[in-house]
C-alpha cells in the first residue's frame, strides 16, 4: 500500500492554531494534542484502499521557521469568539502566506473557526456568526469555510473529514483547491 505525506501548516494568532483534545474525540478513543514544538509534526493517518495517508501538521511553534515548510494546505484559523483573531486573519495572515508561499495559488486554504463553543451570544464585539466567518473566507479566496469546537466536540468530526478529504486531494491531478471559490461546510 502506498503511502503519502501531506504537510498541513495550522496558522492564526498565539493560541488560535492550536488542535487540542476535544470532549468528544473522532472516533471515541482518540486523543488529539499539538501543543509544544517537540511534538511537532502531529502525525494523522488516513487509508483508504490503495494509499495511507500520512498528514504531517505543523503550526507556528514549530520549532524551524514554519515559511520552509512547502506546506500542501493550509488551515488558517481563528478563534470565533474574538473579533480580533477574525481581523488578524484577514488583515495579517493571509498576507503572511501570499508572501511566505509563492505556491499560495496552487494550495488549499480552508479557514477554521475555532472554539464555537465560545460564541457569545451577549457580547455584540465577539459574535462572529458563520455567516460573517464564510464572508471573510470568500473575500481572502480561500477555497473552504468550517468550524469546530474541539472542547464540546462540536462539529470536530465533520471538521476533521474535510480536512482529510482536501488533503488527500493535494496529491491528485486535480488537486485540492475548490472550483469557483469558498464552499461552506
Amino acid at each position: 500500500m502506498e503511502e503519502v505525506s501531506v504537510k498541513v501548516l495550522l496558522l492564526g494568532d498565539e493560541g488560535d492554531s492550536r488542535i487540542s483534545k476535544g470532549a468528544k474525540s473522532l472516533d471515541g478513543n482518540v486523543l488529539i494534542t499539538l501543543l509544544e514544538d517537540e511534538n511537532q509534526p502531529f502525525i494523522f493517518e488516513l487509508r483508504n484502499r490503495r494509499r495511507v495517508y500520512r498528514l504531517e501538521f505543523y503550526d507556528t511553534a514549530f520549532s524551524e521557521d514554519w515559511r520552509l515548510l512547502e506546506p500542501d494546505l493550509i488551515l488558517l484559523c481563528y478563534d470565533i469568539s474574538q473579533r480580533l483573531s477574525l481581523i488578524n486573519m484577514e488583515r495579517v495572515w493571509i498576507k503572511e502566506i501570499r508572501s511566505a508561499f509563492r505556491t499560495s495559488d496552487h494550495t488549499p486554504i480552508m479557514v477554521v473557526g475555532l472554539k464555537r463553543d465560545l460564541r457569545s451570544e451577549t457580547d455584540p464585539n465577539g459574535i462572529i456568526d458563520p455567516q460573517e466567518g464564510y464572508k471573510v473566507s470568500q473575500s481572502m479566496r480561500a477555497d473552504k469555510y468550517v468550524e469546530c469546537s474541539a472542547v464540546t466536540g462540536e462539529l470536530l468530526k465533520l471538521t476533521f473529514e474535510e480536512i482529510c478529504n482536501t488533503a488527500a486531494k493535494t496529491k491528485t491531478e486535480a488537486g485540492g483547491q475548490s472550483e469557483g471559490g469558498c464552499r461552506l461546510m
